[in-house]
């Protein structure tokens, strides 16, 4: 069948109808046809989250090759100068460079092969050239790269390997000769990978050129499966050494839990029997301590979360391996388990200490912060009550002092009133001052103590609607 051409192109029902030309085949004519629906739009990340998935492609290896690898620590604010970094390398061997933003990046330089990649923590070069000398790691791809650009590089030194993959050959390999003739007679750790077609060596130890020794034997490796495997094997170095730098941070962080368990329990044996008056120094002692313990945990929570993950990164790489025993010789699974396994057991251990003892201090400030908050409602409670009683003795007070206020303003009253009955008198009335004083007296009283009594009555009722309002 030909290229097809669309005849028509029509929209039905939301899709679109596509009608291609009909086609002979051996059996007469067939007529092609098929309806493509409107999809809605595209969520603006899914072609980057779907090329994910095909980021950081293996290299394709066909022995014998060499190569020189890196992986430098540091933070992703050092991607932009590595990007430009790798784009004058690339403007001086004349090839394309990386894309603005780019995270990987791969170039065939000439005389070598570039390979580099930005992780969140590091960044990993590989130098690849084809073809060995009789010593596969004398000449190494790295002395191909310009001297001054390698100075240039930026970030700290966390892995640096040479990397010999070539063939196997028919002869079954001398492990003791390859350890004394290449590994300097270290013990080599090693085994037979992806099921038996190939065979990984090395000792896991930095020379004195500052770079450690990796040997791959290709018995019957397709070229992608054997990028992937050594791809692999590097990566269980670069992220073991990640998953190491946790190490240091429990040692140091131990001794520091120590005295901090030892204030906890000096701090809560006290609060047993202390009294009252003791309560706020210990809680402000408590405080420093939940203070002292944060700190701990945001300075210290991600390196510990990271050991975790970079940890099952290299679980996961050995187990990718597909391992198979070479008698006498340790494989990469036994020496991770002997020697990196004890490691992070201490990691997590110290990180579950820092947790518990973060939840026992939370525990100990909140029981002291109740106590002290009981005490205080008791202190309130008593300076209600002693309110009260000052109440009581200002209203008994008031009484005294209105009934006091009754007798004189009637002592006022009736003086008047004898006053004005003598004036009567006086004019030719007949009216006995004394008398009239003696009968007005309880009625002065009654209206005097109403009076009073209605004027408290009013104060009252105006506090008591300033209150609502």
């Amino acid at each position: 069948m030909g290229n097809a051409a669309i005849d028509s192109e029509s929209q039905m029902g939301g899709c679109v109808e596509l009608r291609v030309p009909q086609t002979r085949t051996g059996r007469g004519i067939i007529s092609l046809s098929t309806s493509l629906p409107l999809l809605p739009p595209s969520h603006p990340q899914r072609q980057e989250l779907n090329d994910e998935a095909h980021a950081r492609p293996p290299e394709t290896l066909t022995a014998p090759v060499r190569i020189s690898y890196l992986a430098l620590y540091g933070d992703s604010s050092l991607r932009e100068g590595q990007l430009q970094h790798i784009a004058g390398l690339a403007a001086r061997f004349g090839v394309k460079p990386p894309a603005p933003g780019a995270i990987h990046y791969s170039a065939n330089m000439g005389r070598f092969r570039l390979k580099w990649e930005r992780h969140s923590e590091f960044a990993r070069y590989k130098f690849i050239i084809s073809g060995t000398g009789e010593d596969p790691f004398a000449d190494p791809p790295i002395r191909q790269v310009p001297p001054e650009w390698l100075a240039g590089l930026t970030g700290q030194t966390l892995t640096a390997t040479h990397a010999a993959f070539l063939p196997l050959g028919d002869a079954q390999p001398d492990y003791d000769a390859i350890s004394g003739r290449l590994f300097a007679g270290n013990p080599l750790i090693g085994s037979a990978v992806a099921g038996g077609a190939g065979i990984a060596l090395t000792d896991l130890r930095i020379r004195p050129d500052g770079f450690s020794r990796l040997l791959v034997l290709d018995k019957s490796l397709r070229p992608r499966q054997a990028g992937r495997a050594l791809q692999r094997l590097l990566e269980i170095d670069t992220y073991r050494l990640l998953a190491l730098l946790t190490l240091p941070v429990a040692r140091q962080l131990t001794p520091a839990l120590a005295a901090s368990e030892h204030e906890l329990a000096d701090i809560t044996s006290a609060l047993v029997g202390v009294a009252e008056a003791g309560e706020p120094q210990l809680l402000d002692r408590l405080t420093r301590l939940a203070a002292q313990i944060e700190s701990f945990e945001s300075q210290n929570n991600y390196r510990f979360s990271a050991g975790r993950a970079y940890y099952q990164l290299v679980q996961q790489r050995i187990a990718e391996l597909r391992e198979e025993r070479i008698v006498a010789i340790q494989t990469f699974r036994e020496f991770t388990e002997l020697r990196l396994a004890p490691a992070m057991n201490t990691c997590s251990v110290t990180a579950l200490r820092l947790e518990s003892l973060s939840s026992r201090v939370a525990r100990a400030t909140q029981l002291l912060s109740t106590r002290v908050d009981v005490s205080r409602e008791q202190q309130s409670i008593a300076v209600l009550e002693s309110m009260n009683e000052r109440a009581d003795l200002q209203l008994r007070l008031q009484q005294t002092v209105e009934g006091l206020s009754v007798a004189a303003i009637t002592y006022y009253i009736i003086g008047l009133i004898g006053y004005a009955a003598r004036g009567v008198q006086a004019g030719g009335v007949k009216i006995d001052p004394d008398m009239a004083m003696g009968i007005a007296i309880p009625f002065v009283i009654l209206a005097v103590a109403m009076g009073i009594r209605r004027i408290h009555h009013k104060v009252l009722h105006a506090s008591a609607g300033q209150a609502h309002k």
